[in-house]
């Protein structure tokens, strides 16, 4: 299962993270993948804000993560990028946020190839002349229950 649109701007991306929070479930993983500039940040800032989160949403770049409490859940908002092996994904403990009661938006997994737990969604964003072009595939059953629920996201 796939969906695609294109995103004109801040804004459209904004909503489009918005749109993404309507359905999400405690235990959901999404891999955002992208170039830098590609909008990742962003998108996550319109999903938190659509769940209620009032406070700053900045890049987990130097942290490797960003942890939000919303009505619910918690939702853990990963960046990998300065990671240099993927071990250091358990050397860092975040193997134990794998518990199924939060949900793991995770920004350039293939960092950690191979010690993530798997993504239910792929949400893959391309920065092109007029925006960016976001595509979101499932890869798990959730998944694609999630994509076929949101579907007219785009």
């Amino acid at each position: 299962m796939r969906c695609t649109c294109h995103l004109a701007d801040e804004a459209a991306t904004l909503a489009f993270g918005a749109r993404l929070a309507q359905e999400l479930k405690p235990g959901m993983t999404f891999y955002l993948e992208g170039d830098l500039g590609a909008g990742k940040t962003t998108l996550v800032r319109g999903l938190l804000r659509a769940l209620g989160h009032v406070g700053r949403v900045k890049s987990p770049t130097y942290t490797l993560v960003e942890s939000y409490s919303v009505p619910g859940f918690e939702v853990f908002h990963f960046d990998l990028y300065r990671m240099h092996d993927p071990r250091e994904w358990l050397d860092a403990g975040f193997r134990d946020v794998s518990d199924g009661l939060a949900v793991s938006l995770i920004e350039w997994p293939e960092k950690a190839a191979g010690w993530l737990p798997p993504p239910d969604v792929i949400v893959h964003l391309r920065i092109n002349d007029d925006g960016r072009d976001v595509e979101c595939e499932a890869r798990s059953p959730c998944g694609a229950h999630y994509l076929e629920t949101c579907c007219t996201l785009c």
